[in-house]
């Protein structure tokens, strides 16, 4: 496949960095007036138009990207694709002034969906995940982490882990996966918190391990939900099984899940909506990427995660939609790109940097997806003809992708 004559080639990285940190987001590696060709999945060679000779590789696929942006796939690190049915009656009533915690107390939220998870056949909650998957495809997100947590059983999280590794066999996402057992206490352990805590670490997580269901270990660290004691636990356990941790950190309150996510290395900290200079402190220095998720605040109506502050203090942060059933019901990374810039302050490269890269590398992939260099992997979008990346997150309601290619194939 030999893309000729593109506009505006956005290759991210261009010297094999796993990531970018702090301004150095703004710079998402642009070359004009390029071409780019990809050999049995690879990307092999790129350059300007002028370096290429009119009979350079015959028997390739040419496709004219005239007026055209082709830039990396987005990497969505963190979504929970698999759970079982829409919540919509939950937001009429944040329509109607009922808090997110109030709801979850009504036994709402993640256990409304976890009772209708352990409900649903597994063949069932497999077809509605491919079109969740379908649909994420079609808006150019070529790679997906997917999390358990809405099972919160020992059948249930399997289900869920077994999915989402199924789900590999349908459609030709990347896909990583993570267990999060620890998700919310289940009403039936309300009164014995430890118990269920050791059905996590010591029945639910060793057989998860033994089918390779997961790659990653990861824990809700929040007011309500897992204390900061309870999350190292938990943290230690998976690594003592060899699964790195990603936490869910400081959505609703000030919990101290940044600094215990940095001191177990977690690989991420997720959500991050309140964050001040001593999350961003603990941040610095360390290997653990901040990672946002605007679409949240925009659908709870909380405040937005300080990414000015973080890229200030030369974070290297990411992005990502958390599609989920309850906060946000939507799997769109060009919608994420748009809050992001409107929201958050961010400029159109560095949301891109943060939605390919640094979203790699919040997974520790960017070695082969989330740039476009030579020696990578061929996931790359085409969008319809586009002036400036701006527009991207300026036409927040459209979807401006024309084409996507994962290894090398038009999907």
């Amino acid at each position: 496949m030999l893309l000729t004559n593109i506009s505006q080639l956005y290759q991210v990285a261009s010297e094999g960095e796993l990531y970018k940190s702090g301004l150095g987001m703004q710079d998402a590696s642009l070359l004009e007036d390029a071409y780019l060709l990809v050999e049995n999945g690879t990307i092999t060679a790129m350059g300007h138009m002028n370096s290429l000779s009119a009979d350079a590789w015959p028997q390739a696929q040419r496709i004219d990207c005239s007026g055209r942006i082709v830039m990396p796939g987005f990497v969505d690190s963190h979504t929970h694709l698999v759970f079982p049915k829409t919540r919509e009656q939950e937001y009429v009533y944040r329509i109607q002034g009922i808090s997110y915690e109030e709801i979850a107390r009504r036994g709402g939220g993640i256990l409304n969906s976890a009772k209708a998870a352990q409900e649903i056949p597994e063949s069932q909650l497999l077809e509605e995940t491919i079109g969740r998957a379908e649909e994420i495809l079609k808006l150019g997100t070529t790679t997906v982490e997917i999390k358990s947590g809405y099972g919160l059983t020992y059948e249930s999280e399997l289900k869920l882990l077994r999915v989402a590794n199924e789900l590999k066999k349908h459609v030709p996402l990347n896909i990583k996966t993570t267990f999060l057992g620890a998700h919310a206490i289940p009403t039936s352990w309300k009164g014995n918190r430890k118990g269920y805590i050791d059905l996590v670490c010591d029945k639910m997580l060793p057989k998860i391990v033994e089918e390779g269901l997961a790659d990653f270990i990861d824990v809700f660290c929040d007011e309500g939900f897992f204390t900061v004691e309870e999350t190292e636990y938990i943290l230690r356990k998976g690594q003592e099984y060899g699964l790195p941790g990603k936490i869910h950190a400081n959505e609703l309150a000030f919990s101290g899940g940044v600094q215990v996510g940095v001191k177990c290395g977690a690989y991420s900290v997720d959500h991050l909506e309140r964050s001040g200079d001593a999350e961003i402190a603990a941040l610095q220095g360390s290997d653990t990427v901040p990672c946002l998720l605007p679409s949240v605040p925009y659908f709870l109506g909380i405040d937005y995660g300080p990414a000015r502050d973080m890229i200030a203090a030369g974070l290297p942060v990411a992005l990502a939609t958390d599609y989920n059933p309850g906060s946000s019901p939507g799997g769109s990374m060009s919608f994420v790109m748009s809050l992001a810039c409107t929201k958050m302050k961010m400029l159109p490269e560095e949301a891109l940097v943060a939605s390919t890269l640094n979203g790699a590398w919040a997974l520790r992939m960017s070695d082969t997806v989330g740039s476009l260099e030579v020696g990578k992997q061929a996931d790359l979008l085409i969008t319809k003809p586009l002036a400036s990346l701006a527009r991207i997150p300026y036409s927040f309601s459209s979807n401006l992708i024309d084409r996507v290619v994962i290894r090398g194939k038009e999907v």
